[in-house]
Order: structure tokens, then C-alpha cells, then sequence
């Protein structure tokens, strides 16, 4: 060192995504090339990384520490500190510490990057076709990991020991698999094997890949172990086996999503935006919803996603998957390997049992999968990504409040159920579960409770629930030992979105979705809420009428629909026979459903927007009966697209503490038009405009400037962008969702919020 130069030694502690992204490796090479000694070692609260040299170039380290980072890192802090010099020449890379707080981001399952599918495509590479080929820029991460910090020790590669080759290449801090905890090959790493229906082993490694692909070449169905549980295969362009499937899977017309070869294929399919394009190349690698071509192509069958405009699409993301796609070409379906209402299948001996029936095939692996993880989905709003189902690619990347706070356990929703873990300033939302109605979603729930926890070292003060008191998850939280916060459904969506965003003080919030229980035991869905992220005041919600046959009702939109004209009309109603509603309902079933609704009985009555979509598909004749949640509301929105007027129905707002907006005028005029045989689109999208107006009308008579759109109903891009686009001609400032779904898959992170807004108000 030149004498006569200060010499200076830092301590940066940094926390954020910077364990198993080559953070450490990038560290040793910028400290080597600037000549400064120290070290860099792994905690579980995230990475310590100490310098001695001048001290101008130790500030040059600090700034290229962050502007020079590698993509998949990100910071969430950097603290920094002076310390004594202790000499020494050289800088090294520590063994981890295990001690400690944890604070480390977890970093979801990466998609195959560029290099490692190189190597899997070069005939020379000693990996050559390895379906399990990955480095420190991709791979397997939430999936594979039990607890932290990210070692190999700690994950479910630990059962396999490296060759000295791969050993070689784990210990160079120079090789992009320097520490890839997944890191392997074929002498060492996991193994295909294809085996039949009943789990008999019929062929290994290459072999049983080919095998498969043979397979569903031959319209067979296969079941793949992925990356984060099974996925059901079968070629998309052949619509007798696609039929198949659904038959087995008992699905009988929600959409299938499709893998495609390349972007050249989603291309021919799909219009395919900037945004999009992005989305499906990126890491996370989601499936993206996209608008088909109007041409007719022979890549994907029918009843891929009958009469649906969009098809969700994505791309190979593991080395497996790409080697599958280059033999097979086109489209295959890839979808979820379970039953309807189940989680995914993530253990080969359990799919043979739980998928029996339904896969002709296994291709299996002997990596153990720690935690399921289905894919993530998509779409495109306003130019703005935003996350439908929030899984591979994405959990469990928090979402940053602005202040620390009690570590809160929120157990989600009844449907699309997620959890959360506030802890410091973070909310680290959990994986996708589903519906809470089967053993094995209760026993993925049940998981999610004590992982989420374990995985982050967290003595849980807070569980935050639902208000609902039948929920499972409202029930499991009640029996945990921690002081209890019950959220409102819908406070919890608008919140949800609010920490999304960073909002602070009161917003309008519209909080839509097809049903919550409300603080005066009714069902909500269709409510304006003046809030902060504390407390709300229901200033306005929809007129509400009764549900003929209480949940049957989500089943079967004319339940909604006789229950809606019944409040209408009374008992003119069952003169209404020339409307499909009445139509669509037998004479025995009437005489039930007018009991029903007289006598109320098992008829609960709704302000639920989700069911007003339901009953209005069902007066234009649309869906009298549904296949899947959403069924009826999603034909209405894709009714609507092909709409052109502008008009919209009358609405108005009765006085009262909260005011109600009535739908009487909407749905007489709707009554009206069908009657006239006015064209279903423009029915439709007439009704779409109404409802965009009726958000309009409150907006202007509370003239809160930020307005969120929150809940299921939102999911709907029609109304969505119409919605955001009318607020913005008006003035207001509106916000919706973009890093967890608006449904109800994004209530954990509003139970989160509220709690701790709570907690501090208190304080």
C-alpha cells in the first residue's frame, strides 16, 4: 500500500434478496479487481461483508456495491460502519454464519437462464441435456429450501453429494455456480425416471424423457413433477385428449393453461405486447394472460378455453421443461396436477394415489420438493402488470411497509387462501393455496401457519383473521396462542391495496367481489368504504336482495336473479316467464324458491356485485348454471368486449348512513332490452358502463382524491381499465393491484396492514 495513504475498514451489513443470487461471488470479484482485503459471509439476516484499503476506494466499493449488483439481487438496507484496521492482503469469502436473527430474503424459484440452457443445448457440455442444470442466476429456491441461511445443508439438494467436478465448481468464487446450492449434474445430481399408471418403473434418465414426449405425441396424459409439485400434460392441439382431461380432472370448461415452445408460438397465437412479452421471458416466468387472434390455428383445440378470448401462456422455466418443449414443438397443456379444489401433488408416490384415474404416465424425479408451489398468474392492465394467482416466480418476496411493527401472522381468506408474516417493515406473503374446503388444502394451510414462521425465525405476537366466524382459517386462528385481530373482508381488500402502494391518511375505497361476511351479519360485496389503513366507515354500498338457497346461489346464477327480481317486483316475479331466468327454472323448483324467498328461508340477503354479475348473465340468457367461480361474470365480460355503446342504465343513490345505490333502474332497463331482443354484447357492455358510472357517482359525492379499486370483481379488465380511465377523466387518483391478486388471494397482506395500523394506533 502507498505509504502516507489513510487506511480505512468498513462494515456494511446488507439485507434484502442476497443469498443465492451470486451476490457473494460479485463481492469477492469487485473487492479483489480494487485491491482491498476483508471478507463476505452469509447470515441469516442477510450478508456482512467487511473492507479495509484508502478510503477513496473504499467509498468507489460502496457505490459500485450498488450500482454494479447482479440483476437477481435486491436491497432492501445497507448499514454501514467504521471499524478498526486489522491488515492483512487478501479478501475472502467466509463459511455462513448460523447465528443470528433471520432476515434474509428467501428468493422464489428462478426460471433456466440463458447460460445454463446453453449448456444444456450444447452436445460438447457435460450437461448436456441434464434437466436439472442451473447455476446461482437461476433454479430452484422457495421450493427446495427448509430453513435459512440458504445452504445446501439447508435445502432438499442435501441428500446429494457433489463429484469433484461440480464440488470444483460450488468452492470457485470465479464460476457463475460458485455456492448454487442446487448445483449438479448427471454423475451426481437427481434423475429422471418414467413410470406407468400404477408407479412401476418403465424407463431412466433420457430415456424416460423421450418416453414421455412419445407419450403425449400419442394424446396420452402425462404427469409431470415440476419444479414445485406435478403439472398434467397433453398435447394442446389434440382436442379428443384435451376432452379426455377434463373429463378425468372433472373440469368441465374452466380454462386449461398452455406451455409454448417460444415466443414465436405465443406470437402466432396471441397478440403479444411489449409488457407481456417481458412478462413471459422474465424470472418469475408466469403464465400471462393473453387475447387470441381471431384467425383460427390448429396449435391449440377448442377446448383448451372454450369460448374465452384469452388464453394464459407461458414458457418453458426449468431445463426439464425446455428439453419437453424442443422435441414436442407447438403447445402442450401443462396444468395443475390435482383435483378440483385440491392443492398440486408435490411427492411421486402420492400423485400414483391422488391422480390415479387421471395420468396415463408419471415422469418423476428424485429431488424432494419442500413446499408446493403452483404457477403464478398474470395479465395486463393499463399498461401495469398485475398478479392474479401469486406462486412460482413471486412468494415469498415481501411486499416493504414504512415502518417497523409487531410481527403479525395473518391466516388470509376461505377462498384463494394465502398467509402473510408482517415482520419488521416486511410482509412475506406466502404461496397460492386455494379454497379451503378439502383435507389436503387444510393440511397445505396448516403448513403454510407453522412455515412461514419457522422459515423466518419469528416469535409470532399478532394473528390477524378474517371477521367471518365459520372461516376455517378464522377458526385455526382463534386457537393459536396470540392475541387476535379480526379484519373485515373487505377493509382487508382496500388495505391490501393501500400497502401495495404506500398510501397513507383516507382513500374511496371500492371494495367488489362476490361475497364477505359484513359487521351486521349480512353478506358484503359491494361496498364503498371511506378508510385509512385502521378503521373504515361504510358510507355506500349496492341495494341488496336475497339468495334463494344461500351458497347454491355461486352455482347458480339464476338463484341471484330470481332472488334480485323478487326484491324488484314481489310477486310478479313468477309471471315473468317469458324472461330466461324464469325460464331456465322448473315448476317444482319455483314453488321452492318462492318459499324460499317469502318465508326467507336459507336466503340471505347480499349488497355482493359478484352476484349482480351472476344474476344480470342469467337475464340476458347467458348462464343460467356455472362450471367454475366466475363463470357467469367472465362470459359477461367477454359479451361486453365485443360491445360498442357508450350508454349506460340509470342508478341512484339513496339517502341513509350508508347511502345505497340502486340497481332498480339497471335492471329494468336490462329487463327492457331483452324483452326488445337487443343484441346480448351491447346489453352487456352497457351494463359494464353503468357499473363504472355508479363508481363515478359516489367518488364525486365524497371527493376523496385517491381511489382504490379492490376485490374479485376487479379482476374483470373490462371494467377495470374503464373504471381507471373514467376516474382519471374525473380527477381522481385511482390505484388497483399489481403485486398480489385483487381476489382474495391478496386479503393476508390487507390483514397484515389493518393489524398493524391497529397496533399503532393503540401504542
Amino acid at each position: 500500500m502507498t505509504v502516507g495513504v489513510m487506511i480505512s475498514r468498513r462494515r456494511f451489513h446488507v439485507s434484502g434478496t442476497v443469498q443465492g443470487v451470486g451476490f457473494r461471488p460479485f463481492v469477492y470479484r469487485l473487492a479483489t479487481s480494487m485491491s482491498l482485503s476483508g471478507f463476505v459471509e452469509n447470515t441469516p439476516a442477510g450478508v456482512i461483508i467487511e473492507v479495509e484499503g484508502a478510503e477513496g476506494d473504499l467509498a468507489a466499493f460502496e457505490r459500485r456495491l450498488d450500482g454494479d449488483r447482479p440483476a437477481l439481487v435486491s436491497v432492501l438496507s445497507v448499514a454501514s460502519d467504521v471499524i478498526d484496521p486489522v491488515g492483512g492482503s487478501a479478501f475472502e469469502i467466509r463459511a455462513s454464519s448460523v447465528s443470528g436473527a433471520r432476515a434474509a430474503f428467501v428468493l422464489p424459484d428462478v426460471a433456466t437462464c440463458d447460460a445454463c440452457l446453453a449448456d444444456v443445448c450444447d452436445s460438447s457440455n457435460r450437461r448436456y441435456r441434464y434437466p436439472f442444470t442451473n447455476c446461482t442466476h437461476c433454479g430452484p429456491r422457495f421450493s427446495i429450501i427448509a430453513s435459512l441461511p440458504y445452504d445446501r445443508a439447508n435445502t432438499s439438494m442435501k441428500k446429494f453429494a457433489m463429484c469433484p467436478d461440480c464440488r470444483a465448481e460450488y468452492d470457485d468464487p470465479g464460476d457463475r455456480r460458485f455456492h448454487a446450492q442446487p448445483n449438479a449434474c448427471p454423475a451426481c445430481g437427481p434423475q429422471l425416471a418414467l413410470w406407468d399408471a400404477d408407479g412401476a418403473v418403465v424407463c431412466e434418465r433420457d430415456d424416460a424423457l423421450m418416453a414421455a414426449v412419445d407419450a403425449i405425441r400419442a394424446g396420452r396424459i402425462v404427469g409431470l413433477k415440476g419444479l414445485g409439485g406435478f403439472q398434467l400434460l397433453v398435447d394442446a392441439a389434440n382436442g379428443d385428449a384435451v376432452a379426455e382431461l377434463r373429463r378425468r380432472k372433472h373440469r368441465e370448461e374452466k380454462p386449461f393453461a398452455i406451455m409454448v415452445a417460444s415466443l414465436d408460438t405465443a406470437d402466432r397465437l396471441c397478440d403479444v405486447g411489449d409488457v407481456e412479452r417481458a412478462l413471459l421471458a422474465s424470472p418469475a416466468s408466469p403464465i400471462v394472460l393473453l387475447e387470441r387472434h381471431d384467425r383460427v390455428t390448429h396449435d391449440v383445440a377448442d377446448a383448451v378455453s372454450p369460448r374465452n378470448p384469452y388464453l394464459g401462456v407461458m414458457l418453458p422455466y426449468t431445463p426439464l421443461h425446455h428439453l419437453l418443449m424442443r422435441e414436442l414443438g407447438g403447445a402442450v397443456v401443462a396444468t395443475s396436477g390435482n383435483l378440483s379444489d385440491e392443492p398440486i401433488c408435490v411427492d411421486e408416490r402420492e400423485a400414483v394415489t391422488r391422480l390415479r384415474g387421471i395420468a396415463d404416465a408419471f415422469l418423476v424425479h428424485d429431488r424432494p420438493i419442500v413446499r408446493a408451489m403452483d404457477d403464478s398468474v398474470v395479465r395486463v392492465v393499463c399498461g401495469r402488470e398485475m398478479v392474479v394467482r401469486r406462486a412460482r416466480g413471486y412468494a415469498p418476496m415481501p411486499v416493504l411497509l414504512e415502518d417497523d411493527g409487531a410481527t403479525v401472522l395473518c391466516v388470509g381468506a376461505h377462498q384463494k387462501n394465502t398467509v402473510a408474516l408482517a415482520k419488521g417493515r416486511q410482509v412475506f406473503v406466502g404461496q397460492h393455496i386455494g379454497d379451503l374446503v378439502t383435507e389436503q388444502a387444510v393440511a397445505a394451510f396448516d403448513g403454510s401457519v407453522g412455515d412461514l414462521p419457522r422459515l423466518y425465525d419469528a416469535d409470532v405476537d399478532v394473528v390477524a383473521c378474517d371477521l367471518h366466524p365459520d372461516y376455517l382459517s378464522t377458526r385455526r386462528a382463534e386457537a393459536m396462542d396470540a392475541e387476535l385481530i379480526r379484519v373485515q373482508h373487505h377493509h382487508a381488500h382496500v388495505a391490501s391495496c393501500m400497502g401495495e402502494h404506500g398510501l397513507t391518511g383516507r382513500v374511496l375505497g371500492v371494495s367488489w367481489d362476490g361475497t364477505g361476511y359484513g359487521e351486521d351479519g349480512t353478506v358484503w360485496g359491494g361496498e364503498f368504504l371511506l378508510c385509512d389503513r385502521g378503521e373504515f366507515e361504510r358510507v355506500a354500498h349496492w341495494r341488496t336482495f336475497g339468495l334463494p338457497g344461500g351458497d347454491a346461489a355461486s352455482h347458480e346464477p339464476r338463484r341471484s336473479a330470481i332472488g334480485l327480481l323478487h326484491a324488484l317486483m314481489g310477486d310478479a316475479v313468477w309471471d315473468c316467464d317469458d324472461l330466461p331466468t324464469v325460464k331456465a327454472f322448473a315448476e317444482t323448483e319455483l314453488h321452492v324458491v318462492r318459499q324460499a324467498l317469502e318465508r326467507g328461508l336459507n336466503c340471505p340477503v347480499t349488497s355482493s356485485v359478484g352476484r349482480l354479475f351472476d344474476a344480470v348473465a342469467s337475464l340476458v340468457g347467458l348462464r343460467q348454471r356455472v362450471a367454475h367461480e366466475g363463470h357467469a361474470a367472465m362470459e359477461l365480460e367477454f359479451a361486453a368486449m365485443r360491445g360498442r355503446t357508450d350508454d349506460a342504465y340509470p342508478v341512484s343513490a339513496g339517502g341513509g348512513d350508508p347511502a345505497v345505490i340502486d340497481w332498480a333502474g339497471l335492471i329494468e332497463g336490462i329487463m327492457a332490452d331483452v324483452r326488445r331482443g337487443r343484441a346480448v354484447e351491447e346489453t352487456a357492455r352497457k351494463f359494464h358502463n353503468t357499473l363504472v358510472e355508479a363508481i363515478l357517482m359516489v367518488a364525486a359525492c365524497y371527493n376523496q382524491e385517491k381511489v382504490v379499486l379492490s376485490g374479485g370483481c376487479f379482476q374483470n379488465r373490462l371494467l377495470l381499465e374503464s373504471a381507471i380511465d373514467r376516474l382519471k377523466e374525473a380527477g381522481f387518483e385511482p390505484y388497483w393491484h399489481q403485486q398480489v391478486p385483487t381476489n382474495d388471494g391478496g386479503v393476508s397482506l390487507g390483514q397484515a396492514v389493518v393489524a398493524r395500523a391497529r397496533l399503532k394506533e393503540r401504542a
